[in-house]
């Protein structure tokens, strides 16, 4: 054994390789580098409409929680988005204004969900969606109904190489 091991303790051959991160596979307490900030993982949301998936990835910064939208339809899709104070009841309208900008309704349906971290709450649920885009499909919005409380974020696409991945374990 040589002096470093002493030192420092020998590995255990046991200890696994860290699983390189994507888009899919992000864990808890990853670290993802987005606009020059760090963020944490801290939940994750699985939804499944009849077998069509996506992901969203509950991060947190410093000053403020965003999610990371992650869809895999022909092409990946990336989004960030920030949930907002907007009122809104059924039935949903066709179209929604919000700060200037007009969305349309672009697509709704009912997901199958499973949380992870600070979503595992959600696990089994149901939740209705509803997607709104703007005239130039740039801005998003995004309304879920869990049970009777309504949720409404805003967000944009973004691309893959705006996100560095740095993995916990």
């Amino acid at each position: 054994m040589s002096f470093f091991s002493k030192l420092f303790g020998k590995k255990s051959s046991s200890s696994q390789p860290v699983e390189e991160r994507n888009m899919f596979n992000l864990q808890m307490d990853d670290i993802i580098t987005y606009d020059l900030e760090d963020y944490k993982v801290v939940g994750k949301i699985s939804y499944d409409d009849h077998g069509f998936t996506w992901h969203a990835y509950q991060l947190e910064g410093v000053n403020r929680t965003i999610w990371l939208s992650v869809e895999m339809d022909d092409e990946l899709y990336l989004g960030m988005y920030e949930k907002i104070k907007l009122k809104l009841q059924e039935p949903f309208p066709k179209k929604v204004e919000h700060e200037g900008t007009t969305f349309y309704l672009d697509e709704s349906g009912t997901a199958r969900v499973t949380g992870l971290g600070r979503s595992q709450n959600i696990n089994g649920m149901n939740c209705q969606y509803f997607d709104y885009c703007d005239d130039d499909e740039e801005k998003f919005l995004s309304v879920e109904k869990w049970g009777s409380e309504v949720e409404v974020s805003v967000g944009y696409e973004i691309e893959q190489f705006e996100l560095k991945i740095i993995a916990s374990n």
